[in-house]
């Protein structure tokens, strides 16, 4: 089960790449199926909040707290602050992270506050992203809200 989400995630992230954005995917599952999709957009969309996962959330429409606690959130990257507490502020009780090798939120304060989070170490994620940032550090600096 996970596979295949991961890999929808994986498939968004592709998606945001080709149009010329930040790979970074997301899905949202409730009960096994897939409810929301999305991927970085801040690029082509020009916003500052448009991350992979508050697009996938966006995009899965308003749900109901009972939703929101059946669901698991996958993601290629590792949660950044603001996504986390998209999280934290709609009780999802679950993350499957692709990686966090090039990128680690805040997992250990999503754990402390009840949430699963598996890091499943996915080497296509790692490879997206490794490539990604050595192309476009000044794209994926501003994504992360570094400097550069």
């Amino acid at each position: 089960m996970h596979d295949s989400n991961l890999a929808a995630a994986i498939d968004e992230a592709r998606k945001g790449l080709r149009a010329g954005g930040i790979p970074i995917g997301s899905v949202l599952v409730i009960d096994g199926e897939i409810v929301g999709r999305g991927h970085n957009q801040r690029v082509q969309h020009g916003s500052a909040i448009r991350h992979a996962e508050m697009d996938c959330l966006e995009n899965a429409g308003r749900l109901s707290a009972a939703e929101y606690q059946r669901s698991t959130l996958y993601s290629t990257l590792s949660p950044c602050d603001m996504c986390s507490g998209a999280v934290l502020l709609y009780g999802i009780p679950e993350v499957i992270v692709g990686e966090n090798q090039t990128f680690k939120g805040p997992e250990e304060y999503v754990r402390s506050r009840g949430v699963i989070v598996e890091v499943v170490k996915d080497a296509e994620c790692i490879a997206m992203m490794k490539e990604f940032i050595s192309t476009h550090p000044e794209l994926w600096n501003e994504d992360i809200g570094e400097p550069g």
